[in-house]
């Protein structure tokens, strides 16, 4: 086979795996030869190899016969000049013999048995890199503890919250702090996403008892996204009876979700239940010192990068100040502005700032959300989230719940069925009922009408 031939075979694997896939696993193999009908690819690393070997080498070899090559099984190995160690191959099956089993991968003999992830680890996530402030640190510092191994009082960890507010990173952190205090766990960290597919391939390929010993094996179980699995009624109860098998352990579990357990649609009653006997934390939105001390690590670390540029004063603070609901957004920002300035030559000052950023920051000005102005009246009567939004009618809920409703007309776009489908699937009609209510109150009750401006006030900052 050419190097040709591999690109284009490599093309095959793109439209069938996917974009995510492909990059992450496929485009990193270069093939090296084909002789006595064994494929030889290096690979970067023995995880790597690992991977490819157990998830897509049935699918290579496929493509490979398809193109009438004479190949029984793949061959990845780590070259050796590859981070000065020596070379070490990993043998995929031979075609007639199914993949490794999951159980066999757990046990495999990578380099460390810490950190098996079905997911790759992205090594700038890690605890030394995490900005703590207000909104953070309950979930840093129960992080920390877990990643320390030892006994703790909470299983499982659930940590939730928004698109870009620190979740996967802390969950990189946990798995990367494992593997160096505790190399002699077995510590496994994959989506939500994967653990479904690994269970319907276990299904598919009559594998589930290698399946279930794989998964009942591990010593701390890492799980991204876990609303991934929410209306996957199979999946949830294979989930559960696994949860179930590592807290009897004492093994440690660790969650990731966009929203608190209680809170997850279409999640099963007894999952729900489970995923809130631990500590759950939630990491709030940023706030302007919190972002501001992001940006301020991040301007260290691409003066790395780019010695000759300095940020001139002003910058940060307009920035932590602008773009208020996305740290990955806010952090996407600095890099460009730093690229931007080294290709024309020009000083990082507020006009290069405002020029470089115009679209991103046209698309963060301040969009106050439904889900924003519940979380903040919740906290602010101190009420469960899922109180205020459920079918409870006590007063101490009920009216949170039309001042909730009464801000979400008066400070976003949505319409009355909309904001309805947001408090538990309301009519429309008892919107309309709870914002009059509350502007009847606002008249004649001193204290409603100081909590509205209050939480206006908390809402457009």
């Amino acid at each position: 086979m050419t190097q040709q031939e591999w690109g284009q075979l490599r093309q095959r694997l793109l439209k069938t795996v996917g974009q995510n896939n492909y990059t992450n696993w496929i485009e990193p193999l270069e093939f090296r030869a084909l002789q006595d009908g064994i494929a030889t690819f290096d690979v970067p690393t023995n995880f790597l190899g690992n991977y490819v070997s157990q998830n897509f080498s049935d699918l290579i070899l496929h493509e490979l016969k398809s193109d009438s090559h004479d190949v029984r099984r793949l061959s990845f190995a780590v070259p050796a000049n590859a981070s000065g160690r020596p070379a070490s191959a990993i043998d995929a099956p031979e075609a007639a013999a199914s993949a490794p089993s999951s159980s066999s991968y757990a046990h495999s003999n990578t380099p460390t048995k810490s950190a098996l992830s079905a997911a790759p680890l992205d090594k700038r996530f890690t605890f030394d890199s995490f900005v703590v402030g207000k909104p953070n640190e309950l979930a840093h510092a129960a992080a920390k503890r877990v990643a320390e191994g030892g006994p703790v009082t909470f299983n499982p960890l659930f940590l939730y919250g928004g698109v870009g507010l620190g979740k996967t990173h802390l969950m990189h952190a946990i798995a990367w702090e494992l593997q160096s205090r505790r190399p002699d766990l077995n510590v496994l960290y994959l989506s939500a996403e994967q653990f479904m597919y690994r269970f319907v391939q276990a299904l598919r390929d009559r594998k589930m008892m290698d399946f279930k010993e794989m998964f009942r094996s591990v010593d701390v179980l890492m799980v991204d996204d876990v609303q991934f699995i929410a209306g996957k009624d199979s999946t949830q109860e294979e989930f559960f009876h696994t949860f179930n098998a590592l807290v009897d352990q004492n093994k440690q579990i660790i969650i990731s979700a966009d929203r608190a357990p209680g809170e997850i649609k279409d999640l099963e009653d007894r999952v729900k239940s489970r995923l809130q006997c631990g500590l759950v934390v939630d990491l709030h939105p940023t706030d302007y010192e919190l972002r501001l001390g992001i940006l301020q690590s991040k301007v260290e670390q691409q003066q790395i990068v780019y010695p000759d540029l300095n940020v001139e004063p002003g910058v940060l603070e307009f920035l932590a100040h602008r773009i208020s609901t996305n740290v990955r957004v806010l952090e996407g920002a600095l890099t460009r502005l730093f690229a931007f300035a080294s290709l024309v030559g020009r000083k990082i000052n507020m006009d290069l700032t405002q020029d470089c950023l115009a679209d991103v920051l046209r698309a963060s000005e301040r969009k106050i959300t439904v889900e924003e102005i519940q979380r903040k009246v919740s906290e602010h009567y101190n009420i469960r989230l899922s109180d205020m939004i459920g079918p409870k009618r006590l007063r101490s809920y009920a009216r949170p719940r039309q001042v909730a409703m009464y801000l979400s007309k008066h400070l976003t776009s949505r319409s009355l069925p909309e904001i309805g489908r947001r408090f538990g699937g309301r009519d429309h009609t008892t919107v309309m009922h709870g914002v009059r209510r509350i502007e009847e109150l606002k008249q004649s009750d001193g204290q409603i009408a100081e909590d509205l401006e209050l939480l206006r006030r908390a809402l457009e900052a």
